[in-house]
């Protein structure tokens, strides 16, 4: 081997830092007691595939859910005093925020909500309602709000203004977090009490090399993109997941002030209990190890508590920046492979081998000689534990695949728009998981982890976050249906909220689901 080439590897090594631990095997056994999920009642939109039904929100003293309907621009607001037989009351109609609504959260009957401006490089607004739907006060935020939450305590409320660019890619607004200091009253609220978390600090500091930062021409601040926003129990740290970017930002709410950035890494597929089931076009179920490095890039994060520490879960979906002006997305098949690293390149190339599967072209090539020297896709297809600091403690592997293929195996990686779809989406982020919430029952918490294309939600113990258990896998999707003609129950899951018992009508936990593509709302009562 030459010495080029020696370089090369060497700093191959160097750059990719395989920071996802191998995770133990799917078990149903779980010490002490468990939960299950039931189907109790369903909301149903009528409308298919356009977002009717994405994001929701409980508050307990009007037994009212608050859902976001992005397709009408508006927050649909669902009685659910009898969780059975959920009832539609008046919308709440914003047309004075007309660039669309994409986010809404609500604390002890105050409701907040995020829009959008309607040219989406410009700034944003959260809007302040009774539940009523009653208009109480609104501040500007940045660029594209895309998801807005609550501190535990009810002082602030952070948005996360993901500032993509336009279609053109010749307008990138900053990415950033705006923090709303409630603690005067949302009477009494002026822009004076809104704070910007910024990354600008970051433009001309070195930065992990693993974080991707790759948009043309764009500084460490434009191409940074805040997606969802976890928040300590004591209300001083927020999390925020920088999906495209495959980071973590760490922010110091009181203040303002990002304090660190952490890339996340990248999950060696090629290990034993890290396969990946990466083509389309096999007609058939083999997950396997391939030579392959999955971008976690998470969408949704949340926070919880174990044995008195502080953890973080992610739903590790991926996702591709793709504009008419910058597109990062191919097929390995269509990569000129380097001979060194794949000698087997030929092979690789089958579309019955990894040839159908989507990379990044941002990344890869190593050596900046014109062929890929590793391959990078998107998302790593489950879920991980994350200590404060933002440190691997547990990575679910290949359990998502692996339970999909036991439980629904002629529907494996089905897609979500359309029924008679198996392994459609093995090429593309497999099941691709989204939302992600935690929940306290009994003395133990557990996650719920909705996956965007089969669909269905996987349920896991995480009371000992370093050894998550498998609970349950539930799909209320009828794969004998009509999804367009909305006879195939539940589609997409994307927006999940956990009901505890002192909050919920029947007095027993519930687990609330909004699903993006039929445009329903599922309610589970979770039972011991």
């Amino acid at each position: 081997m030459n010495s080029n080439k020696v370089n090369m590897r060497v700093r191959l090594g160097l750059l990719i830092v395989l920071v996802l631990a191998v995770s133990a095997a799917v078990s149903a056994a779980v010490s002490g007691p468990t939960i299950h999920l039931d189907l109790i009642g369903r909301y149903e939109t009528g409308v298919f595939a356009e977002g009717t039904a994405e994001i929701v929100a409980f508050d307990a003293g009007s037994a009212r859910l608050f859902v976001i309907n992005a397709d009408a621009g508006r927050v649909d607001v669902l009685d659910l005093s009898d969780p059975a037989t959920p009832a539609l009351l008046s919308p709440i109609d914003l047309p004075e925020f007309s660039g669309g609504v994409n986010s809404v959260a609500v604390h002890d009957g105050l409701v907040v909500v995020a829009a959008e401006n309607e040219e989406k490089t410009e700034p944003g607004q959260a809007v302040f309602l009774d539940t009523d739907g009653t208009l109480l006060n609104a501040v500007t935020v940045g660029a594209l709000p895309d998801m807005v939450t609550f501190t535990p305590d009810g002082r602030y409320v952070l948005v996360a203004n993901e500032g993509e660019p336009n279609d053109d890619y010749d307008v990138d607004p900053e990415g950033s977090v705006s923090i709303i200091d409630l603690s005067g009253g949302v009477a009494n609220l002026t822009q004076a009490h809104v704070q910007t978390a910024s990354f600008v600090k970051f433009n001309n500091r070195p930065i992990d090399p693993l974080i991707r930062i790759f948009g043309p021409n764009a500084t460490v601040a434009q191409d940074l993109e805040p997606e969802y926003i976890a928040i300590a129990a004591d209300s001083r740290t927020a999390w925020v997941t920088l999906q495209e970017n495959n980071a973590l930002a760490i922010i110091d709410i009181a203040n303002a002030n990002v304090v660190a950035l952490r890339a996340l890494g990248l999950k060696d597929h090629s290990q034993p209990g890290s396969g990946l089931d990466a083509s389309d076009r096999d007609e058939a179920i083999n997950i396997a190890n391939w030579p392959v490095y999955g971008m976690v890039m998470p969408d949704a994060i949340a926070a919880f508590t174990s044995r008195g520490q502080q953890y973080l879960i992610t739903a590790n979906e991926g996702d591709a920046r793709d504009y008419d002006g910058y597109a990062e997305e191919t097929r390995v098949k269509d990569l000129d492979l380097d001979p060194t690293a794949f000698p087997n390149a030929n092979d690789l190339q089958e579309d019955e081998a990894i040839g159908r599967l989507n990379v990044t072209t941002a990344q890869g090539d190593v050596d900046g000689d014109g062929d890929f020297d590793a391959l990078w896709s998107y998302g790593a297809r489950s879920f991980s534990i994350w200590n404060r600091q933002g440190k691997l403690v547990f990575d679910s592997g290949d359990q998502f695949e692996q339970t999909i293929a036991t439980l629904l195996p002629d529907e494996f990686n089905a897609d979500s728009e359309e029924n008679d779809t198996f392994d459609n989406r093995s090429d593309n982020k497999g099941p691709e998981p989204e939302g992600v919430v935690v929940g306290v029952v009994n003395g133990r918490t557990y996650a719920f982890i909705g996956l965007e294309r089969i669909g269905g939600i996987m349920v896991y113990d995480v009371t000992n976050a370093s050894s998550p258990h498998f609970v349950q896998y539930i799909n209320t999707r009828d794969f004998s249906g009509d999804a367009e003609a909305g006879t195939a129950g539940d589609l997409a899951p994307e927006g999940l909220t956990f009901v505890p018992a002192s909050d919920s009508p029947t007095g027993q936990p519930l687990l609330i689901v909004g699903y993006e593509v039929s445009g329903s709302v599922a309610i589970f009562s979770v039972e011991n």
